[in-house]
């Protein structure tokens, strides 16, 4: 059972979701602390947010998709996917972030202005295996859901073992081999 649930864009879930993508890039959000964004859990499910969602923030095609996307109210939390993290690293070049474009839809622009922000200059990049809930989970949304942080914890905890991958295995073992060698 899990409990752990990590914020990202909507959009962003939902390419994960599909199996688009299978990097999570984060600089962290002003809530993280001093020490800034770690990679705290290896397994969690993924919170899709609207919040500081910008549809400009993504390429045209994903963008494209933004508008198409439903959401349920705004009380509800909707939880469809979870992930595992294969490989995290921390980037410490953009030009280290800028070898991953192909592998995920945030815009260029978007990479550098998360790589440059803060004090530090840097960015996580998590190469994840994502698993669907059929059917989704809805739950309340709660208050304490809500500010700029990472890592939240959910009510209740729910078995990721119950949903399945979202790429086969030689798919998403294809997609890891790009990733590493991306940065190696």
């Amino acid at each position: 059972m899990v409990q752990t649930a990590f914020k990202e864009w909507a959009v962003i879930v939902e390419a994960l979701g599909q199996g688009e993508q299978i990097v999570i890039l984060r600089k962290g959000g002003i809530a993280e602390g001093r020490g800034g964004f770690r990679v705290e859990h290896e397994r969690f499910w993924l919170f899709p947010t609207r919040f500081h969602q910008q549809a400009e923030g993504v390429v045209p095609d994903a963008a494209a998709r933004f508008g198409l996307m439903t959401f349920p109210p705004e009380d509800v939390l909707r939880i469809q996917f979870a992930a595992e993290v294969v490989e995290a690293r921390q980037l410490e070049s953009l030009a280290a972030a800028e070898r991953l474009a192909g592998q995920h839809i945030w815009r260029d622009d978007v990479i550098a202005e998360r790589f440059d922000w803060g004090r530090d200059q840097g960015i996580y990049a998590m190469a994840v295996r994502v698993r669907q809930l059929a059917p989704p989970m809805d739950l309340p949304m709660l208050e304490e859901y809500g500010g700029c942080k990472s890592w939240i914890e959910l009510e209740p905890s729910m078995d990721i073992d119950a949903a399945n991958p979202v790429l086969e295995d030689a798919i998403f073992e294809q997609k890891l081999a790009g990733f590493r060698e991306a940065l190696a």
